[in-house]
């Protein structure tokens, strides 16, 4: 395996999200990630400049709380390229896998469509935009334990309606309709080193990778 680029990594391009609520995402978190109330996210992203080149991905994120730090963990996850999905794994322990994506824009209409998994997320946005700028944090577990993953992103925000399509017998199916959600153009994003918890508050910065895990 060649060597991949550690954190941090600088990325951006722009982003579709959808706001599913009403609990509908009941799949389970890691071990030692607890719930939290919340919609889950189900979003698309075209990466123009990464430390692994332009990639789409694709993911479900859920809220949630390590000890009583709250953030997201990623349940689902799938992007177009290898090295990122070997990073994402090793790094962050980010649920990355390999498959195709096909992301088009039409005006103010985005869409990603997963061909694999028959998914489909299309969103039109709004023409206002609002500049935002807000921190993220991620809780995943890695070979070596749980992590948090710091980071910042920033970007033209504007209001969505976004459908989610699935299959019907898809485990990802509770979250298909028409939900409210957000663009983002000029995306950026900043994803920091891991880092362990420690205690209820504190963290100590892990390695910078890990084995990637088995199960």
């Amino acid at each position: 395996m060649r060597d991949l680029p550690e954190a941090p990594w600088r990325l951006s391009g722009e982003a579709l999200v959808g706001l599913v609520w009403a609990g509908r995402d009941r799949r389970p978190l890691p071990d030692g990630v607890g719930r939290l109330p919340g919609p889950t996210l189900v979003g698309a992203v075209s990466y123009t400049s990464t430390p692994v080149g332009r990639y789409r991905e694709l993911f479900v994120a859920r809220p949630s709380r390590l000890g009583m730090r709250p953030g997201l963990t990623v349940t689902t996850m799938v992007v177009d390229s290898a090295d990122s999905r070997m990073a994402g794994r090793l790094s962050w322990g980010l649920p990355k896998e390999l498959g195709t994506l096909e992301w088009s824009v039409d005006g103010d209409e985005r869409v990603m469509t997963w061909r694999e998994r028959g998914l489909v997320l299309r969103g039109t946005t709004s023409a206002f935009r609002l500049p935002v700028i807000a921190p993220v944090r991620t809780m995943q577990r890695r070979a070596d334990g749980a992590v948090l993953v710091p980071g910042r992103w920033w970007g033209r925000v504007s209001m969505a309606r976004v459908t989610v399509e699935t299959a019907d017998d898809d485990d990802l199916a509770p979250l298909a309709g028409v939900h409210r959600g957000l663009g983002i153009r000029g995306l950026g994003l900043v994803m920091q080193p891991a880092r362990h918890p420690l205690g209820r508050l504190k963290s100590l910065t892990a390695p910078a990778t890990a084995p990637e895990a088995t199960a």
